[in-house]
């Protein structure tokens, strides 16, 4: 199961809320995820609008990267093939979103707030109030409901989340870039010996890859709420990846050579990063993330730039 999610600010995605704000616009963008590519001959039929109107409304939607449109030869000519590039849409207001003294900023990312996945099962997600959706059904992950989520954990595969990138609307440059979180393995029940091979990735870039001992349930994290099972995963370990000029360190211990300047930062609007167990991992031994309200930290997944 693979989707992909579009979170935007109001305050920085004027061209997506222009995309939208348009019954034709959002009839095309239906058609799209409904149907599949469609050509602008096949959107005019099948909606019954001009050609015209389909080919001003198509630059719009591309503008706003809602859509993204290739050309293929015709019988005569050529056609323009239009995409649908998400799923779903979120509009978010950033509140956590803070400047640090006058050399960083920090944004939390709420743990559902996850802008791409691909996970196989066993998996799950829970809010502090319950679980949310089925548990080991992969397609749960695109519940409504997963903004809640403060625990997410799945065998292999990803999620992936969009970060502002507020150095570059600053004109600011940035120097390190760090990300912080709860991690541990996933197991059925609990193991403290079950290593799993977890890698952080920044706009398609692998970064470092960290294994986790074990899937921690000794006894109750500090934050996990009463209801959850006393046998299922309790807390994990606070982990930091910090990539700077000359590389990318865990927990301050240099793990590879991966440097600020192959995530080129300065060319995106938003910073992707992907937490993933690898098909491939040595030890694909499951993933826990722990949010706010469960493991022993009680946070978001954190990142800070460090500026000039």
């Amino acid at each position: 199961m693979s989707r992909n999610f579009l979170v935007i600010d109001p305050e920085e995605g004027m061209a997506v809320l222009k995309g939208l704000a348009s019954t034709s616009r959002v009839a095309m963008l239906k058609l799209l995820h409904v149907k599949g590519p469609q050509n602008v001959n096949e959107i005019s039929e099948i909606l019954g609008l001009p050609q015209s109107t389909v080919s001003t409304n198509v630059a719009i939607l591309e503008e706003a990267r809602l859509i993204r449109t290739e050309s293929q030869k015709a019988r005569k000519g050529n056609q323009k093939i239009c995409y649908s590039n998400f799923d779903e849409v979120l509009v978010v207001f950033k509140d956590d979103i803070k400047t640090l003294k006058s050399s960083g900023i920090e944004v939390a990312m709420p743990l559902g707030l996850y802008t791409s996945c691909e996970v196989t099962g066993p998996c799950g997600l829970c809010s502090v109030d319950g679980i949310i959706g089925l548990l080991d059904v992969p397609d749960t992950f695109l519940d409504p409901d997963r903004m809640k989520a403060g625990l997410i954990w799945f065998t292999r595969g990803y999620v992936e989340y969009q970060f502002p990138n507020n150095a570059r609307l600053t004109n600011t440059q940035i120097e390190e870039i760090e990300f912080a979180m709860e991690l541990s393995s996933e197991v059925p029940g609990t193991s403290a010996d079950w290593p799993s091979d977890i890698t952080l990735s920044v706009n398609g870039v692998d970064t470092a890859t960290w294994t986790s001992p074990g899937d921690y349930g000794d006894k109750r994290g500090v934050f996990t709420p009463d209801w959850w099972k006393l046998k299922g995963s309790q807390y994990g370990k606070l982990k930091n990846w910090r990539i700077t000029a000359d590389g990318t360190y865990i927990d301050g211990l240099k793990i590879s050579d991966v440097a600020l300047s192959d995530l080129k930062l300065s060319e995106h609007h938003s910073i992707r990063l992907r937490i993933a167990v690898r098909e491939d991992a040595k030890h694909p031994g499951g993933i826990n993330i722990f949010g706010r309200g469960f493991g022993n930290y009680d946070q978001d997944i954190i990142m800070r730039l460090k500026t000039k």
